[in-house]
């Protein structure tokens, strides 16, 4: 088992199975794969992530959530973990919301809704090359 995870995070159950299937299939045990349907329950599995030794290497968080929105979460997440690389996907974010994570929370990539499959691996892929 790997000691490197990655957190998705959407209210959307049936996006939340699509993207575990997706990337199963493509990265097999290279990580830990952790879901969540809230922000709240996000930061609660990085956490406790964290505190278990476990490294978070990527989260991928819907913008458009109940409560807590993609971007306030990301925000969050890189004040208190800046080496997660965060990915934002999503359909609905407006421009003036990724532009604050760009700077606020070093936003690698905002893919949309649908995604295709390669892109968000070969983003993954990418985003593993360049932190070694």
């Amino acid at each position: 088992m790997s000691e490197m995870a990655i957190v998705c995070v959407d209210d959307e159950l049936s996006i939340l199975k699509s993207l575990e299937i997706e990337l199963i299939e493509a990265f097999e045990d290279r990580y830990i794969y952790e879901f969540a349907e809230t922000a709240n329950e996000a930061l609660e599995i990085i956490d406790e992530l964290e505190r278990e030794g476990t490294r978070i290497f990527i989260i991928v968080s819907d913008w458009l959530m109940p409560g807590i929105k993609g971007d306030e979460l990301l925000i969050r997440v890189h004040n208190k973990y800046p080496q997660i690389i965060k990915i934002m996907l999503t359909g609905q974010a407006d421009e003036e919301s990724i532009e604050r994570v760009i700077k606020e929370a070093n936003l690698y990539r905002c893919l949309t809704k649908p995604w295709n499959n390669e892109e968000l691996v070969s983003t993954i892929e990418n985003a593993q090359i360049n932190t070694n």
